[in-house]
């Protein structure tokens, strides 16, 4: 135990403090106060993660039913197979029915025969199935709780001033999230990024780089990692959060989050 215990101490989590057992008072609803860093790793105060979101219950089923059905929902459901009635062929009795001495056989778009149609084959569909709305946002609150509760959550004041380059996003990264933010292999961090509602840019600053807004500027500083995701906090999910090492959210993301999961389900 002391040697994992030296191990985990050299490790470099960034500025995450990061815990190995999630405590025991977890999921009582307390509110937490948590810094708040610049996109080069200092700190610029603090913020409040409300109890009601980011400390409930860690419910593994309720965030496997609302994976279930977002995976389902995104399906294409294109899969399809010919039945009898739609392969190419004549559809006469191949030789009498009685007479041969062999066995009576129909048309050759049986299903038993070689080349013949499929029998109860998948055809075109959908997948999604319904879930309550109060389950769905129940599993999000399970999400970011979960991510609270390991400590891999890290809020960022804004991304503004940073240069629109990968290889910025990935220093960002590296200082925010150290070692332990990265994906299995050790070559690229996985990271889900969620930033306020994006910004229409006009189609005459489009190329001027001094131009960008935060949300656009992270979107294409990130486009070229393989396993960070940048999305506004309406697009925040709960597949999104879970498959992600850490989760980074801007402070106008955290508070348009906040406020959109207080607000009264719309039946």
């Amino acid at each position: 135990r002391d040697d994992d215990d030296d191990a985990r101490a050299r490790v470099d989590a960034g500025v995450m403090r990061v815990r190995w057992t999630i405590a025991e008072g977890q999921g009582r609803g307390e509110d937490a106060v948590v810094p708040v860093y610049s996109f080069d790793g200092e700190a610029r105060g603090s913020v409040e993660l409300p109890g009601r979101i980011f400390d409930q219950p860690l419910r593994v089923d309720v965030a496997h039913r609302v994976v279930r059905w977002q995976r389902a929902k995104a399906r294409k459901g294109l899969h399809k197979t010919k039945s009898r009635g739609e392969v190419a062929g004549s559809t006469r009795k191949v030789r009498p029915q009685k007479g041969s001495g062999r066995a009576r056989v129909g048309n050759l778009k049986a299903p038993q025969m070689r080349g013949g149609g499929t029998a109860h084959g998948p055809v075109v569909r959908s997948h999604a199935h319904a879930l309550p709305k109060k389950v769905r946002r129940m599993g999000l609150k399970v999400a970011l709780s979960a991510k609270a509760a390991e400590g891999k959550l890290i809020v960022v004041d804004s991304f503004a001033g940073m240069e629109p380059k990968t290889r910025a996003m990935k220093a960002t990264l590296e200082r925010l999230t150290g070692d332990l933010g990265l994906a299995a292999g050790g070559e690229f961090h996985s990271t889900l990024i969620i930033d306020g509602e994006f910004e229409e840019m006009a189609e005459s600053v489009v190329d001027a780089e001094d131009q960008f807004g935060p949300s656009e500027l992270v979107r294409m500083s990130a486009r070229n990692l393989p396993h960070v995701e940048v999305l506004p906090q309406i697009g925040a999910n709960v597949y999104s959060i879970l498959r992600r090492r850490t989760l980074i959210v801007t402070k106008s993301g955290l508070e348009q989050l906040i406020a959109r999961l207080d607000a009264p389900i719309k039946r």
